[in-house]
């Protein structure tokens, strides 16, 4: 049977690909003193193409935006055991720790970058998005998205990092998840009032 046309073939030509890129990728931001990575270089070490890590990824920040989420996605999922609390709490305690590393904020730096460019950046963060939107199902909550997690986790936990004012995982991750489960029960209250 022949394969249509754009399909991705797990394990095949374009998974190992993907795969070599973001590993160069990687590597080479492990490497940058400013968090950033040059295409050519990536390309070099790679040994992917050039034309077809421009036609793929199409900058330099779409690479480390790849790069970061797939890594990020293998080694913090998001779990999803239909228990919030437990579930928000093990997440973001590991995304603080996170932002106090050296080179994470790369990421949120290229996401900026890009979509200061008008890069369509949710392509790549859509793992992310559905793992976020995977917790919330598992728990069966119908009156958050992912947007509220972006909203109330994400952004006040990026901004504080990028002001070199990083949450402290041990008091703030508790704090965080309290204001996600109050607008779950603004909401739901709200929803019950109707």
């Amino acid at each position: 049977m022949t394969q249509a046309s754009g399909t991705a073939r797990p394990g095949g030509r374009t998974a190992r690909t993907r795969e070599a890129v973001r590993a160069a990728t990687r590597e080479l931001l492990a490497e940058s003193a400013d968090g950033t990575v040059d295409i050519a270089e990536v390309s070099a070490r790679s040994g992917v193409h050039l034309a077809t890590v421009y036609r793929r990824w199409r900058s330099a920040d779409g690479l480390i935006i790849d790069a970061v989420v797939d890594e990020l996605g293998t080694r913090s999922p998001l779990p999803a055991t239909g228990d919030l609390r437990a579930d928000l709490h093990a997440w973001i305690t590991n995304l603080l720790g996170d932002l106090t590393r050296p080179g994470h904020l790369a990421f949120f730096r290229a996401l900026l970058r890009a979509g200061g460019e008008g890069q369509d950046t949710r392509s790549f963060a859509e793992p992310r998005i559905q793992q976020i939107q995977a917790t919330l199902d598992a728990a069966g909550v119908t009156v958050l998205t992912w947007t509220d997690i972006f909203e109330l986790v994400l952004a006040p936990a990026y901004v504080r990092a990028l002001l070199s004012l990083p949450m402290d995982p041990a008091t703030e991750a508790v704090r965080l998840v309290d204001n996600v489960l109050a607008v779950r029960a603004a909401r739901e209250r709200e929803a019950g009032e109707r």
